[in-house]
């Protein structure tokens, strides 16, 4: 599975989805939304399982669990990891989910990306740790922040996550590649980029036409 993820590296999310199609087929939703932004995209993408939590940013009312059972869970999981918090506070995305010190903690753990479906804070800190992070936006500041429960499915970008999901995630957002499924993936992905290429250099081409186009597709 590693020689997958690191060969997953070499495209890009909107390929993958291409491969995931050719594979499953249309109609295909297994990717976030446009609200899901890449805040660090110099930092490139992330590819990795999926470790999960659900967290309120502001409410006071109501008991959490420990932080520190969240971190032994992501210490349990085998990586590399991405991290996929949803914020169930009753105004999701007024305090943020994630910081600089957290994203130092994640790093350690083995986590090589975070999605939140929600905001983050302390953004340069994140970047100088060198974690991608994805998420609604950023906002300065939180008030009670609790870890309501980890290891269940959440909803991020209208899509569903589950822990162990294979997730890669780039400028344009995130995908979910089923495990099983992943080497296919891998290869079609080789074919799509191929394919493409040649599409490309046709338009490239100094004899490009209408009426060439119009030949190819019949």
């Amino acid at each position: 599975m590693q020689e997958i993820i690191e060969g997953l590296k070499r495209f890009d999310t909107a390929t993958v989805f291409n491969a995931l199609v050719l594979k499953l087929g249309l109609p295909n939703e297994e990717y976030t939304d446009h609200t899901i932004r890449c805040l660090l995209p110099e930092l490139g993408s992330a590819v990795g399982f999926a470790v999960t939590a659900q967290v309120t940013t502001n409410d006071a009312d109501g008991s959490g669990l420990e932080w520190l059972d969240y971190y032994a869970y992501l210490e349990s999981q085998p990586g590399p990891l991405l991290a996929v918090l949803q914020d169930v506070d009753s105004r999701p995305g007024r305090g943020a989910s994630f910081g600089d010190g957290m994203a130092r903690v994640h790093r350690r753990l083995g986590v090589a990306g975070v999605l939140v479906e929600g905001t983050v804070r302390d953004l340069a800190g994140i970047g100088q740790v060198g974690l991608p992070v994805w998420a609604l936006g950023t906002v300065p500041g939180h008030g009670v922040f609790r870890v309501i429960g980890f290891g269940g499915p959440v909803r991020v970008g209208q899509l569903t996550i589950h822990p162990g999901d294979l997730l890669m995630a780039d400028g344009d957002g995130c995908v979910r590649i089923p495990v099983e499924q992943a080497a296919d993936v891998l290869r079609l992905a080789g074919e799509v980029r191929a394919k493409e290429q040649a599409i490309f250099d046709f338009y490239a081409a100094p004899d490009f036409s209408v009426a060439r186009m119009r030949a190819q597709t019949r």
